[in-house]
């Protein structure tokens, strides 16, 4: 049998309309997933490490976040116009490229954060010169991202473009578990005496990432990359007189733009003060629970106070935001088989209400069970990137690139969001931060429920919206 007959006789999530199995392509792309899950775990430690090392407020260490997220506002329509003119291919290996020159500028940093010791530079010229890094390696992730995210959505059968973007998705969820795990070693790594040596050794993991991110140009360079074009649904493309060929005039692709915006608001906010309210919000734990005994297995991962209670360190809390990331990454997994059975915009509307119910929990301050609702708010945070992105690009055909590049651009919510929930965090405590995500997770809820009427389409699995 035939390629061809194989694509049409058998339904295949990898085989496109012309029997071509995409699935090793596929699987090269969502590599670039597990890098950016990888490099933004790290991102969501960093917080503490500056808030101690350079006396900084929560609201302040937020800068972090700024400029993670400016790199994204900054070169999403440059990634969404190079991918336009040049393909997938060439915006993918410029990405890594750039993602390198930022990971190797961490090497310099670090000198001049020395020189904070030796009172040659102020704390603040380090912090800067950090922030330039960060800044640097979401540049290079924005290309990525902008080209990844709809490049998965049309390697095989469009009804399936919600599930392919979620599994790849998912690895972007095993970075984010071994992100934590990375950077609470070396951000928080301490000598023999106690002291804390992170200052020295922060640039360590980004020097290995500049380092595999260059082998992974190369081997995109010599991959089967192919330019492929998404479904015209809305007849965007067409030249008739009367056709609508703005995507600003398609609802779903608007109103889509507002939801990841601030669904990544909600998203980095929890993220980056994850250790914050591990380290401050969590109940005394009791020495006969499991956790207890882990104390005497991993030390470095507990504190004692003045009053003998025992606490979460920020080792400790780093490497629970591994925790989270596995919720993460489980809820990316039953997501994308849930995904395959029922319609997309439902599933999200689902988890972003269940958000909603658990980060009031957590505002309330109800003990374990508001500990409990934090990982849950991971789990249910799990598809909604993904799954708001493929319903924001549904059937916009060649413009689904430049689309591709306003909804990443829209990751600015990032940027913001965490110096608003940091500042009601200094002025009341960690848990009633938690307000804010609340309202960001609402909206998504109201997208996803209402994604139908905005869009004319029963679900994804419509392949030809009605109405247009």
């Amino acid at each position: 049998m035939s390629t061809s007959n194989i694509g049409t006789s058998k339904k295949s999530i990898f085989v496109a309309a012309d029997g071509t199995n995409l699935a090793f392509t596929f699987i090269l792309v969502s590599s670039l997933f597990l890098l950016w899950g990888f490099c933004n775990g790290m991102i969501d430690v960093m917080d503490k490490h500056f808030q101690e090392e350079l006396g900084l407020s929560k609201s302040q260490s937020a800068w972090v976040q700024f400029a993670h997220y400016l790199g994204y506002f900054l070169m999403s329509m440059p990634a969404g116009w190079l991918a336009s003119k040049m393909g997938y291919k060439a915006g993918i290996i410029a990405g890594l490229l750039i993602v390198a020159l930022g990971g190797f500028w961490f090497i310099p940093a670090t000198h001049i954060n020395a020189m904070v010791h030796e009172g040659t530079v102020s704390p603040t010229t380090a912090f800067v010169a950090f922030l330039a890094g960060v800044c640097a390696i979401a540049t290079g992730l924005t290309f990525l991202e902008t080209i990844a995210n709809p490049y998965t959505t049309v390697l095989g059968d469009l009804r399936f473009a919600a599930t392919r973007i979620n599994l790849a998705q998912s690895c972007n969820g095993v970075g984010w578990i071994f992100g934590p795990i990375v950077g609470g070693m070396f951000f928080y790594s301490k000598d023999a005496l106690g002291k804390s040596t992170g200052s020295q050794t922060l640039y360590i993991p980004y020097m290995y990432i500049a380092f595999g991110v260059i082998v992974l140009a190369v081997i995109f360079f010599f991959a089967n990359v192919p330019d492929i074009k998404m479904e015209d649904d809305y007849h965007l493309d067409d030249s008739a007189p009367g056709a609508s060929h703005s995507i600003w005039s398609q609802p779903h692709f608007v109103l889509a733009v507002a939801a990841q915006f601030l669904y990544v608001a909600a998203q980095a906010g929890i993220f980056s003060f994850f250790i914050n309210y591990m380290t401050t919000e969590v109940p005394p734990i009791p020495a006969s629970w499991p956790f207890g005994q882990l104390h005497n297995w991993r030390p470095e991962w507990f504190e004692v106070s003045n009053a003998g209670v025992l606490s979460f360190s920020n080792n400790g809390a780093a490497s629970l935001a591994s925790l989270g990331s596995l919720c993460f990454l489980i809820g990316r997994f039953s997501g994308a088989g849930l995904l395959k059975k029922y319609s997309a915009h439902k599933i999200v509307g689902l988890y972003a209400l269940l958000n909603v119910v658990a980060t009031f929990l957590i505002f309330l301050k109800l003990g374990w069970v508001s500990v409990v609702c934090v990982f849950l708010t991971y789990f249910f945070m799990s598809i909604m990137f993904p799954t708001i992105f493929a319903l924001g690009i549904f059937g916009l055909g060649a413009r689904a690139k430049k689309a591709s590049a306003f909804i990443v651009m829209a990751i600015m919510g990032g940027a913001i969001l965490p110096k608003v929930m940091g500042y009601v965090a200094d002025q009341y405590n960690m848990s009633r931060g938690f307000i804010v995500p609340m309202f960001c997770f609402a909206f998504v809820a109201y997208y996803g429920f209402n994604w139908p009427k905005f869009s004319k389409a029963d679900s994804l699995r419509s392949v030809r919206a009605g109405g247009h």
